[in-house]
């Protein structure tokens, strides 16, 4: 037995001195690497200076800030944050570093992202490579070592606006010229652009339910929820007709999350409103919500300062729970509009925050929404019981 026990001492001795050295490498290796300065200009010209991470280089987009303090690498990855410079108020971000298996899309979304610490040497001992590795395989440019509390509470205060990052240009006129030639979100469609270019099918084809869904930019795990349920789910282009769809044969049809202006998706507008004229269960998220809404005839506007993160508080109106939920969008359903529409939408959930419309469950259809991210990824799982709801409205036609 004290053989044993000093074997095993020794052992993880060696493993101890093994991840020491490896660190120290990793430590040693970013030390020499002199990373040169950046700039982060926003569109009202409030300007910040710090250090540059990832591909040296340029990019553009609308910024906005996420209160998450886990789970980067899925937020990187999500769709929904096409044309988005990110801003991370938790200030390590690296520090667990990057895997293959958490990513929710096949590539990084984000157009740009802005951190205060820039963390490469990770503790996690399954990651596959650090955020430096990552972002230069993936052209990702990033800002660190910078106040992010200033940039945050100034976007609260002034509201989405566009911003520039650089780490190859210094002369200031030349990044507002780039930045003033840039498109406003409003009015942006963005959902085909990150959408499948081909069906793509997941899970067991003999399954009890069939459904259909159309990728506005759908995270990898909405797919994985549904098939746990015993889905067999077919993933399709979000320009995909209708009849297409029918030739599935789905139990129930699924509206995904992505990035862009819902008003501006006209296309997909008039496909849901021929969905709903088929009278099979239909679930929304996050743009799949206000083109839910939108199909009903109740607008959407574009928010002040957005909700990104996962710990906005919801409550459901039915059972009278809070619901702790993942976030990320910068469009909502009008709540006036909602009010005087009564006889389309029941209102089912609302943001505790600033009531916000959360989600709606359309009058005499088999149709519901949330504006959150019940798959949660990052994020609780208080919502998952959803994907239980519309299995039970699948069950019910074919009863």
């Amino acid at each position: 037995m004290v053989v044993a026990l000093f074997l095993c001492l020794k052992s993880t001795k060696e493993v101890h001195n093994n991840i020491f050295a490896q660190y120290i490498d990793r430590a040693a290796k970013m030390e020499l690497k002199e990373r040169p300065k950046a700039i982060v200009l926003l569109e009202d010209g409030t300007l910040y200076e710090g250090l540059a991470g990832g591909k040296i280089g340029t990019t553009v987009g609308e910024i906005c800030f996420n209160t998450g303090m886990t789970g980067y690498q899925e937020i990187f990855t999500d769709p929904s944050y096409y044309g988005q410079i990110l801003v991370a108020t938790n200030a390590h971000i690296g520090n667990y570093g990057t895997k293959e298996m958490d990513a929710e899309s096949e590539h990084v979304q984000i157009a740009g992202f802005v951190c205060k610490n820039f963390t490469n040497e990770y503790s996690r001992q399954l990651a596959d490579q650090d955020l430096q590795q990552y972002f230069e395989k993936e052209e990702t440019v990033c800002i660190h070592s910078i106040d992010t509390r200033a940039i945050v509470k100034h976007i609260r205060d002034k509201g989405a606006m566009n911003a520039i990052i650089s780490s190859e240009i210094s002369d200031i006129d030349e990044l507002r010229t780039i930045l003033n030639k840039a498109p406003k979100m409003e009015g942006l469609e963005l959902a085909s652009k990150v959408s499948t270019k081909a069906p793509k099918y997941h899970g067991d084809p003999n399954a009890g339910y069939r459904v259909a869904a159309l990728d506005f930019g759908m995270k990898k795990n909405i797919a994985k929820c549904l098939v746990e349920r015993g889905c067999y789910v077919g993933v399709f282009p979000a320009r995909t007709e209708v009849d297409v769809l029918q030739r599935f044969n789905p139990d129930g049809y699924f509206l995904s999350n992505g990035p862009g202006d819902p008003a501006a998706m006209d296309y997909a507008i008039s496909n849901v409103k021929e969905i709903l004229k088929l009278d099979k269960p239909v679930f929304g998220i996050c743009l799949g919500h206000q083109l839910l809404a939108l199909a009903v005839d109740i607008p959407t506007y574009k928010m002040h300062h957005v909700h990104r993160g996962i710990n906005h508080p919801v409550k459901n109106l039915k059972s009278g729970l809070c619901e702790i939920t993942s976030q990320n969008h910068g469009f909502g359903v009008s709540p006036d509009a909602i009010h005087e529409n009564r006889d389309k939408v029941d209102v089912t959930h609302v943001n505790l925050n600033d009531e916000s419309i959360e989600g709606i469950r359309v009058k005499g259809k088999r149709a519901f929404s949330v504006q959150y991210h019940p798959e949660s990824s990052p994020g609780p799982h208080d919502s998952r019981y959803l994907f239980d709801d519309f299995i039970q409205l699948m069950e019910s036609i074919k009863n």
